[in-house]
């Protein structure tokens, strides 16, 4: 099983445009989210695919209907934070503060327990590590923050490259591979040291192994930089090693290519920003009809990974099946 997932922001809100566009000024712009992400919706339901939409809470606020649609379309709907700032701008405080509010707003909108979350700009790197501890006490079952690549705005290029578990012991954060069977236990283990406990579960967007490198592939920017032949050729690549999803993400500004363009930003955000939009269209249609996808909620059902009834109370009792 592969996974999909959409990152439900506006234009105006990425970190390439946050040097020319205040938060204060986020609703003077003329939204194109509702459409873009509507249009997403009809991709999807024409190729038959079922995703994860990673919301921005600000957006849930203003345009519940469209979170409620996304709902009733068989998706689902996870935290994205509340207005895109990134991790490694707040202290934990003020991050516990931020995705408790956007968490709220989201499972008000959807009816539904809200247990997934994918920070902006993927900003968890290894100065911040403890975001996963106020991830797991807020109640989150998952995350898809942590890029294992080389990136001048985020990365922790040592992380895994396979799905695995966040876990915390005597030595600090780390993870471990989802079949080490390594439920929380009170019994120490025979050197005395406390086992490490799983926190949640990390998805890492997908990369390749190229010249020593991790080479990221999973969407986004490198959806849109990469030509489509390559792209093809590295989905391929990934679904050729063993216990490997290829975890693929998109913004719903991504397919606009008539998005207004935002003055006083340097090239590279420009490039960045607006790089080949009149082809995303395309390439997602012929990449969901490559390859099947799910959401991640479901990945961790269909895996045995956590159970259908999953809770806060369980996850910190340690019952993650």
């Amino acid at each position: 099983m592969n996974i999909l997932s959409i990152d439900v922001e506006d234009y105006f809100m990425v970190t390439a445009l946050e040097p020319a566009v205040k938060r204060s000024e986020w609703d003077l712009y003329d939204s194109r989210v509702e459409r873009n992400t509507y249009h997403l919706l009809e991709i999807l339901q024409s190729a038959s695919t079922q995703a994860t939409f990673f919301s921005l809470g600000w957006v849930a606020e203003r345009f519940p209907t469209l979170i409620k649609e996304i709902q009733a379309c068989g998706h689902e709907i996870a935290c994205h934070g509340y207005d895109h700032r990134r991790i490694n701008s707040m202290f934990p405080r003020a991050f516990q503060l931020d995705i408790r509010r956007s968490k709220a707003i989201l499972e008000d909108c959807s009816g539904d327990q809200v247990i997934g979350y994918r920070a902006p700009s993927y900003s968890i790197t290894a100065k911040n590590l403890w975001a996963f501890e106020v991830l797991a006490e807020e109640g989150f079952l998952y995350d898809s923050s942590v890029f294992p690549v080389r990136h001048d705005l985020y990365g922790l290029p040592d992380a895994p490259r396979s799905p695995s578990f966040v876990v915390k012991d005597e030595r600090g954060i780390g993870f471990m591979p989802l079949n080490s069977n390594i439920a929380p236990t009170s019994r120490r283990e025979s050197n005395g040291a406390e086992p490490a406990a799983p926190l949640l579960v990390e998805f890492p967007p997908s990369t390749i192994r190229l010249f020593g490198q991790n080479v990221p592939v999973a969407g986004g920017g490198y959806f849109r930089f990469f030509p489509m032949s390559f792209t093809r050729w590295a989905v391929k690549r990934v679904l050729r090693e063993k216990n490997l999803p290829f975890i693929f993400y998109l913004h719903p500004w991504e397919i606009d290519p008539g998005q207004p363009r935002v003055r006083g930003i340097s090239l590279k955000s420009r490039f960045r920003h607006y790089l080949n939009l009149g082809k995303t269209d395309g390439r997602l249609k012929s990449l969901l009809r490559m390859v099947p996808f799910t959401s991640f909620r479901d990945y961790l059902k269909e895996e045995k990974i956590l159970s259908h009834k999953d809770t806060k109370a369980q996850r910190r009792a340690g019952i993650m099946e």
